[in-house]
This record gives structure tokens, sequence and C-alpha cells, in this order.
């Protein structure tokens, strides 16, 4: 079993370019993005708390013994003195890549864990033998004592995230279950608390069961509007307390404090004070405040965006994660999106195929920015971002898109792969990175920033008028939210997948139309053929994502991956020849597959399957009618075992055949004088270690460990 959990050593490991765009800046701007870009990395060990119990043990271990000697004398002490191979030490050097990449032991994309490829002993072995060992015999032990049990532990309920006792998750404590997840739902509901800060902790107190919210914040202890001592629901105990992450959030928000003298504008003050605001007491709402200043920063040259933001790590998708980004503005690139969004509302939008009473009355137009990123301190890199995530700031203040340029540079620079022809991968290779930026653009832009919620607004009035918006399905009354639900507590544990589903269908259907292409500047001679890879690429990359199905669990461990193999599953009910998966042998003898698309069934077949299935998600999401929403959803999510596609057989060979995800370096920055140097590191296997030995001073990786040790043990207190 542990091959499908361990990094393979031919993990892409990159570097993620910044210094042209750095360069562009001036000093004055990028001691703004030093400062933000501390922020985050200091912030990015929120996701090591958020992620399992002994990734923070397992970094302090790990980020010790590479800090302790150089690379490659420890390699030398890893053969001489602890019987390690070359591609041993190599798979350590990978492992701890993936740790930092993801900032935890289990994937940011598909949520599968994964252990190092060298055997317990062996690695046990060179810690001991290790410089840090020597300087630190205690401590060292201690967190061997912590880590290295709970690092190669692979039974059933600890090789995904999810929720207990199924998976792990540090949302929840151990003893939580899904009925307590649905209970702490309707009394945060019931006092408009929104989770997005927030972990629930279940424990025994006074012989009575206590549920406690507990947020995100640096102070601690009671505050008007925010906590809430002691509170009775439906005969159970609550309590809303907050101060968790406190150490980070503090070293976060000193960062921030210095950045202010170096902002471009009175806007970015007032955004970095909410941001500050929100990270000292816990509120919410200071951080849509924050954001709507955000929002009405229009591009910026130094772009940021940080918080509690994307849910789909959290079991019931309500709890976000922590993310920031800081990057700088590709001028360029976004004047193409400005035209796209400039001609959206009167010539694109009305293209879809809702009708108008399903569309916003006015479409809040977004600000879209191509970035090259600097930092990015998450568990992982997406290749656009359409933000902020509340629904109310969105329809009230509008939104950004962000698409990352050189995040996509990287991707499209690996090469080839399983189940397509060969004619198919030359055509995936000519048109690939201009069929992604579309891709992209439409899916940020259009795809998560078109539709109408209905809703009943804080004044008790319907923003729509009932006599004449109807269900179009049953002629019946409109389903719409009540005031305190939201799109996150109607759709629960689909809305992540369901509304990525969303965005890329709607890519794919205004991809076809060629005045969105003129936009983009693609010459009429390449027009069809781009338009055959985006859809092909789509296709694939639900075949592909079928590996991050979880068979044991029988559910998906990925949103974006459950998006396009549901488009998939539409694709090939739609029949006619448009889409085909055929079971063949690979070269190895090992049963292969092979996927085709027909060029001149996309507009008469295609078309009209995405068009019929984009009109019902969209409309069920609009009325919040997730219960027909989940049926239709549910049932393409399905892996069958028999028919005609049997994907569950196939997903072995998915499996076999994945190539592994890229991990990338990113920089660093230091003040030298009165201007920022950045620090690069040239591509190579140790290039993502050599940066996190950088990252930080001895000072405050001390300090660092033990705000993680004490993390750790109150976790579940």
């Amino acid at each position: 079993m542990g091959s499908q959990h361990e990094l393979p050593l031919d993990t892409p490991i990159l570097y993620l370019k910044s210094e042209e765009a750095f360069a562009g800046l001036t000093s004055r701007e990028r001691r703004y993005a030093h400062h933000l870009s501390r922020a985050s990395w200091w912030g990015s060990f929120i996701v090591l708390c958020q992620t399992s119990p002994e990734s923070p043990a397992i970094f302090s271990l790990l980020t010790r013994l590479f800090r302790s000697q150089p690379i490659d004398t420890l390699k030398e002490v890893a053969i001489g003195k602890a019987g390690f191979t070359e591609d041993e030490f190599k798979s350590l050097i990978v492992y701890y890549s993936g740790l930092t990449y993801n900032m935890g032991n289990y994937l940011g994309f598909g949520d599968r864990k994964f252990i190092p490829g060298v055997i317990r002993e062996k690695l046990e072995a060179l810690i001991k033998a290790s410089k840090a060992y020597l300087e630190a015999p205690d401590v060292i032990q201690e967190y061997l004592n912590q880590s290295l049990g709970p690092m190669y532990n692979l039974e059933e309920c600890k090789r995904f995230l999810g929720m207990p006792t199924g998976g792990v998750t540090m949302y929840f404590t151990p003893n939580c279950t899904q009925e307590d997840a649905d209970l702490a739902k309707e009394y945060m509901a019931s006092k408009n608390i929104e989770a997005w800060n927030n972990r629930l902790l279940k424990y025994e107190e006074n012989d009575q069961t206590v549920y406690e919210i507990r947020l995100a914040s640096i102070e601690q202890g009671p505050a008007d509007g925010i906590t809430i001592d002691s509170d009775e629901f439906q005969g159970h105990k609550f309590r809303v307390s907050r101060g968790d992450y406190s150490f980070f959030l503090k070293k976060m928000t000193e960062e921030l404090q210095l950045a202010k003298d170096y902002t471009a504008n009175d806007v970015e003050v007032q955004m970095l004070d909410k941001y500050i605001e929100s990270f000292t007491t816990g509120s919410i709402q200071a951080h849509k405040e924050g954001s709507t200043f955000w929002v009405k920063n229009k591009s910026p040259a130094v772009e940021t965006y940080m918080g509690f933001i994307e849910v789909y790590r959290d079991p019931v998708n309500q709890r976000a994660e922590f993310e920031s980004f800081v990057a700088v503005v590709n001028r360029e690139q976004s004047r193409k999106f400005d035209t796209l969004v400039a001609q959206a509302e009167k010539e694109f939008l009305p293209l879809l195929p809702w009708g108008k009473d399903f569309e916003e009355d006015v479409f809040m137009r977004p600000d879209f920015s191509s970035l090259d990123i600097l930092t990015f301190a998450s568990s992982g890199l997406p290749i656009g971002i359409n933000i902020p995530n509340y629904k109310d700031v969105k329809e009230e203040q509008g939104f950004k898109n962000v698409s990352l340029t050189n995040v996509m540079a990287a991707r499209t620079g690996i090469k080839g792969g399983p189940f397509l022809s060969e004619a198919d991968h030359v055509l995936l290779e000519k048109h690939g990175a201009l069929g992604l930026e579309i891709q992209v653009g439409l899916h940020e832009l259009l795809g998560h920033g078109c539709g109408k919620f209905l809703r009943r607004k804080d004044d008790g009035s319907l923003n729509f008028n009932p006599e004449e918006i109807k269900n179009p399905f049953t002629g019946g009354e409109a389903l719409f939210y009540e005031k305190g639900e939201n799109y996150n507590s109607r759709f629960t544990n689909l809305a992540s997948a369901y509304e990525e589903c969303r965005a890329e269908t709607v890519a794919l259907y205004l991809g076809l139309v060629d005045d969105i292409l003129d936009v983009f500047g693609v010459a009429a001679e390449i027009r069809e053929d781009l338009k055959y890879v985006s859809w092909l690429d789509m296709l694939y990359a639900g075949l592909r994502g079928l590996e991050m199905f979880q068979p044991s669990q029988g559910k998906w461990g990925q949103a974006h991956s459950q998006a396009r193999y549901v488009i998939l599953r539409v694709a090939l009910e739609a029949g006619q020849g448009l889409v085909n998966i055929t079971e063949t042998t690979g070269k190895d003898g090992l049963p292969d597959l092979l996927l085709t698309l027909d060029k001149t069934k996309i507009y008469s077949v295609g078309r009209q399957a995405m068009g019929d299935f984009l009109r019902k998600l969209q409309i069920y999401r609009s009325m919040g009618d997730s219960d027909s929403g989940r049926a239709m959803f549910e049932k393409y999510s399905e892996v069958p075992s028999d028919g005609p596609f049997p994907f569950s057989k196939w997903h072995e060979i998915v499996v076999r055949k994945r190539r592994p995800r890229m991990v990338l370096a990113m920089p660093n920055t230091r003040i030298v004088g009165d201007d920022v140097e950045l620090i690069s590191y040239p591509e190579a296997i140790d290039c993502v270690a050599k940066s996190w030995v950088d990252r930080f001073s001895s000072e405050d990786y001390e300090a660092l460990e033990c705000a993680l040790s004490s993390f750790v043990e109150g976790w579940t207190k």
C-alpha cells in the first residue's frame, strides 16, 4: 500500500520564477512586498496546525535536520552511517519538499497522506547520527517520539483527510461525529456565526458535554459580539471562545504594521488595518470589511490577500484553510482580461443557458489581474482564484479574479502523460498553454462571477419578484435562501465541487464563442484546434482526476477533480460518439486506457449536453435547492463498477499511471540597506529544502518550534 502514499522520485521540483516582475517594482513597492511575504510565511504555519496532529512535529524535526548541516554533508552521513542508498536520500528530500509545499503530510490536492520513501529505522538512524541530534538530543528525541510513529501510520482511518473516525481532520476534535457537525452548523446559523475561522471542540465539563466553537485570534478571553461564555441549544451546551493560532497571527500582524509604512494609497492602509483587526479579535466582519477595501484597490502593483479563505479541506465545507499570497501584477497579460470583462455583461453572459431571471440584475464587474506569484502560503498553488468567497461582499462590492501566470508557465512546461494518442499529445503541447489561459480566465471571471442567488435580504424583503420568477422545472414557487443561510450552509460537503463544476462548465461552454477567442487574439487558422484542445484537456483531467476518488470510503478527496470527472460523465452520457474511453493493453503488458474526443461532435452534441447540465447546475444553486442539486451531482459523481465505462475497475489503472504533481520552491526576500533583495534558488532537487532553511533565523525557528509544540499539546482542550 506504501507506494500510493509515497511521493515519486521523479516528482517535478521546480523554482517559481518572479525575478523579472520583482525587478520592475520600485524600492518602496519591494519593501511593501517583503513585509507582506514575511507575514504570509508566518501565517503558513497555521496550515500545518490545520492539517494533522503530527504535521507540526514532523516539520520541526526535519527542518532542524536540514538546518543543522549542509545537505551534501547530511547525504554523506545518511549513506555512510545510516545505510541509505542515493535514491533513499533523494526520496527524503522529496518528502520534505512535499511536506513544506503542502504545509503538512497530506496532499493539498487530493487529501491523501504521504510518507517517506525510506524505512523508519533508516530515517531514525540518520537523525541520531546527525549534527541536529548531537546539538540537542533531548529535543530531537522528543520530536522523534511525537512524529515517527504517526509519520508512517497508514491505518485505513489515517490515509485520507475526512470526518472522524473514517479520516483525519483538525477542524473537529477526534470524538466529533457528523451529527455533532450538523448540530454545530444549526447553532451557528441561529447565532449568525460564520464558520470560516473556527474549529469545533467537544469535551466533558462537570458531567456535561460541551461544544466549543473556537475562533482564530491573537486576543483571548471574552469579547462582546464575538465570544459566548455559555449557551443552551436544543438541550446541548455551547461555548464560543477565541485565541486559536495566536502566536502565528501576532507575528503576521507585526509584519502587516511594518507594511503599512510602504503602502501605495489609503485604501491599502485601511485594508491592512482591517486584516489586523480581524486577526487580533477574531472578527469575521472585520475581515469582510478588509476584503471590501481589497476589492476597491484596483490593479495595484503589489497584490495581496490573506485570511481563512478556502473551505475544501473541512469535511463539511464550512471552515476555511489559511491562505496568503503576495504577487506582482503582469500588466500586459491583464489587459486581455479587462477586455473580456468589459464585454461580458452585454455580449457574453446573455449567452449562458439560464436566462435573465437567474442572472444578477447588474454584473459586478470584477477586477482581473494576471499575477506573477512571489509568495503563496497555503497547501499548494492554484492557477486561478476568484475571491473573496464571502457571498455578501461579492454581491454588494464585487470581487477580483487572479490568474497566476508564472504558476501556469511552470505547469505547462511538464510534457506528455498517459491515456491519449500521440496526435492528441502533440496538439496539447502546441495549444495547451493558450487553452489553459482562456479556460482559467473564463472560469474565474465569468464562471464564478455569474449567476444570482435568490434570497431574503436583511430588511426581510426578497431580492426577486416571486410572482414572476418560478421554479422552471416544476412551475411552482421558486425556492430561496433565508436570512442566515448561504450557499455553503445549504450545499455543505458538496458546495466546493459543485461550484467548481459550474465554473468549469461555463468556461467550456463559452470557450466555443469566436468573439471571446478574438479577445485573446486567437488566429482564425488555429481556432478549431484550440476549441478541441480545451475540451480534450477538460475531459482528460476528468479521467486523470479519478485517482482522487477514495474507494475505501466511497468519497472524493478533491473538489476540482470531482468537478471534472462529473463533466466527463455528462459528456459520456450525451453519447453519439462525442467522447469514448476504451481499455487497451500498454507497452508493459498491463491494462491501459485510451480517451478519444470527436472534434465534429463538440458543437452538435457536446454544447447541447453541457448547456442542459449547466442550466440545472445554476438554477438549483440560485434557489438553494440542494436536494435536487445533490441528487443530480451525486449521480454523476458515482464511480460505477460495471457498464460500458467501469470507472471503479479503471481506478487502479489511473492510480498506477498517475503522474506526480509539481512541487514549487519560492524565493525569499531580505532587506539590504534601503532596498530589498530577492533570493533565488537554482532549480534542483533540494531547492525547496534550501529555501526553507533560509526562510527564518535560528531565533525565529526556535520560537516557532515552541509555538507549534504548544498548539499540538492543547489542540483538543
